[in-house]
């Protein structure tokens, strides 16, 4: 079990996240389509998994139109959006903040929660995913992982864009 913090109070999850150097587990998620969609599907690129408990939020709402702004036109760089709302609510989401070329991922059905690790199991948010940042590399193997200890808090997107040799961030 791991353990993150919401607005100061600890909240268990459900296991560790995956760590550098490991293999990413595969997973099976929701699609917008209400498709079944696998790590597999996005090919040999790199990934940026941006896990977060709710698009609703104004802290997971900002991390998705970050991470889009900065890196959905780099063809060698795939973002996937990962929550527990419904496909419904990522695809209204998407369509009311105009952004394309995106990749949003339901994780309310399949093995994502169990593969990753980072359910909270305890605190008023139990059942949704904490926040956390996951860099694959082509191969699928770890190279960067950033889980928030205060849920309520953004990523450091600045970290993440050097994981992935972006060294200059229009994130601030």
């Amino acid at each position: 079990m791991g353990k993150v913090f919401f607005r100061g109070v600890a909240v268990t999850t459900n296991g560790e996240v995956p760590k550098k150097g490991e293999k990413a587990p595969e997973f099976l998620l929701t699609g917008p389509n209400m498709g079944i969609t696998s790590l597999d599907d996005f090919g040999k690129v790199k990934k940026v998994i941006n896990i977060f408990p709710s698009i609703d939020t104004e802290v997971c709402a900002l991390s998705v139109k970050k991470f889009h702004d900065v890196l959905a036109n780099d063809k060698s760089i795939v973002v996937l959006n990962v929550s527990k709302d419904l496909p419904f609510a990522q695809v209204r989401f998407c369509a009311v903040e105009e952004l394309e070329n995106i990749e949003v991922l339901s994780a309310f059905r399949g093995n994502f929660s169990e593969a990753y690790g980072a359910e909270m199991t305890s605190g008023p948010l139990a059942g949704l995913l904490s926040r956390t940042v996951i860099v694959l590399d082509e191969e699928n193997t770890v190279t960067y992982v950033q889980q928030c200890e205060e849920i309520t808090q953004e990523i450091d997107y600045d970290k993440v864009l050097e994981s992935l040799g972006k060294f200059s961030s229009s994130t601030s």
